[in-house]
């Protein structure tokens, strides 16, 4: 059980000295689409590229030396990954990261330059993240889940920590959502903070579990499509935390198609000089399918990261 604020100032004096408090950026061509203010959260320049890099330094501080030498094992499709790696490299803990094995090229390189050992298994996040839970229940190293987890999830809702601070009065906050982290550990801390402010989560058309199970009250086991969004792609895990908090605190969720999500890309690039990956595309495509409801406001867009291929950035430009 999560104690929204104090579990996340306490992830947050955990992680200070490691995260980098990445930038809040006006968006004066967004702005002027709803005549208001639009905001980038810059975590396309956290530490390895994405905001994952929050949760894995969150949960890793939070053990003790015992733990810590037992090692960590987790399972990701690239972007926690790497963000476990650099956790590992920063506080010398050992581990092993599993991966599916249609994992990005990109992704994968981030894991292994950052010294993670790799385990390829399965064709998506849930089947991993079993395997990672059996190799925890055979070694004894702790698991680290890239979203079921209350350290990672505080360690997510850091984010919200900078934002309360870098701007007040925010109407709507825009987050993309795969397993929930992201959404429950920022939208966690700012009902407390900022109760008006609105949580819209976006998921793209072609895996959007979490959208699927929030209908339908339960979580459901379903199957995802090839997306842009790579980093939101893939189920939910039966009993995860985030299920929960994400029925309690979205106010909106919105799907978004791969031409959207494209379209995304080009508009950080070409008006706000931002490199963005494919999950920071689709919360720009919800807001574009938004406009005509946010004239006026003061909007949040979570830019969750920027690790993109060259082969996939090439596709969209084009």
């Amino acid at each position: 059980m999560i104690t929204f604020p104090d579990d996340v100032l306490a992830s947050y004096d955990r992680s200070k000295n490691y995260i980098r408090k990445t930038p809040l950026d006006h968006s004066p061509s967004l702005s002027e689409l709803i005549n208001g203010e639009v905001y980038l959260k810059l975590e396309n320049v956290q530490k390895t590229g994405s905001f994952k890099f929050r949760g894995a330094i969150s949960k890793i501080t939070s053990l003790n030396s015992d733990q810590r030498n037992k090692g960590v094992v987790t399972a990701s499709t690239g972007n926690h990954g790497a963000a476990v790696s650099l956790a590992m490299k920063i506080l010398d803990v050992n581990g092993k990261i599993v991966v599916p094995k249609n994992i990005a090229r990109n992704k994968l390189e981030n894991i292994k330059k950052l010294g993670g050992i790799v385990e390829f298994y399965g064709k998506d996040c849930i089947e991993s993240e079993f395997r990672a839970q059996e190799i925890s229940k055979e070694s004894g190293s702790a698991y680290i889940s890239p979203y079921n987890d209350p350290d990672i999830v505080t360690g997510q809702g850091t984010i919200a920590v900078e934002l309360d601070n870098q701007l007040n009065n925010i109407d709507e906050v825009i987050v993309s959502v795969g397993g929930g982290g992201l959404i429950s550990g920022i939208g966690g801390y700012l009902n407390q903070v900022q109760p008006k402010a609105q949580m819209v989560a976006c998921s793209p058309k072609n895996s959007c579990v979490m959208y699927e199970s929030l209908n339908a009250g339960r979580i459901l086991d379903l199957p995802s499509k090839q997306t842009l969004s790579d980093g939101t792609a893939g189920g939910v895990e039966e009993g995860s935390i985030t299920f929960d908090i994400c029925k309690e605190i979205i106010d909106d969720f919105v799907l978004v198609t791969e031409r959207g999500i494209a379209s995304g890309i080009r508009t950080a690039i070409n008006d706000d000089h931002q490199l963005i990956e494919g999950s920071a595309g689709a919360a720009i495509a919800a807001f574009f399918k938004r406009k005509n409801t946010l004239i006026g406001k003061r909007v949040v867009i979570i830019i969750c990261g920027g690790n993109i291929n060259s082969t996939t950035l090439h596709k969209v430009l084009s």
